[in-house]
């Protein structure tokens, strides 16, 4: 290798490092990744599997409360008899923030329909932080946090982001650990199916 080519390489990686620290310090890094991470959800890669996605019939758990984004409480009791699509998330994560979008979407279709219910669980615990990156990004799903009453063990999860749909019958009957995209057709007619039964 002549000293021309060394001295271009250790061009090229110094701006190679240049470009990692610079998105690493400015926090961009995580939209970066979820911007790559929403074109794979797009593909069609990462629709969700709602007949593999199921788990063995397991009861739902309501006995806990959350605080929401806006300073109220939201007791999970009050959701018998509901879908409720449950998603644990927070704003360094990559693939949290690439399906976003299409849990907007999925919301914006039954934001007026009372029999379905969405409850986005921040797990971290910087309100004034997940307030701006909500209106920063223009999401209008309700947002809630953990309080004092611990989130019951069967919503536990090895990773975030982490899905859950309850069906009406109070059984969960879809888990995800992993980005999807519920905007997809498949998982639209899952949830029909669930509202219709």
């Amino acid at each position: 290798m002549t000293k021309s080519n060394v001295k271009k390489e250790i061009k090229e990686w110094a701006i190679f490092a240049a470009i990692l620290l610079t998105l690493y310090f400015t926090g961009l890094n995580t939209e970066v990744a979820a911007f790559a991470q929403r074109i794979v959800l797009a593909s069609g890669i990462a629709n969700p599997n709602v007949t593999a996605d199921v788990p063995a019939k397991q009861k739902a758990e309501y006995d806990f409360t959350l605080d929401r984004l806006d300073g109220d409480k939201l007791n999970f009791e009050t959701l018998k008899g509901k879908v409720v699509f449950v998603n644990f998330w927070a704003t360094w994560c990559a693939p949290c923030i690439a399906e976003m979008p299409t849990v907007e979407e999925l919301y914006k279709k039954y934001e007026n329909n009372d029999d379905v219910v969405f409850v986005m669980i921040n797990v971290e615990k910087k309100k004034d932080k997940v307030r701006r990156f909500i209106k920063r990004k223009g999401f209008s799903f309700p947002i809630y946090f953990p309080d004092e009453s611990r989130v019951p063990k069967i919503y536990e999860s090895r990773g975030i982001p982490t899905t859950f749909v309850i069906d009406k019958e109070g059984y969960i009957s879809y888990k995800k650990i992993g980005m999807a995209n519920y905007n997809a057709k498949s998982f639209n007619n899952f949830m029909e199916g669930l509202l219709n039964n």
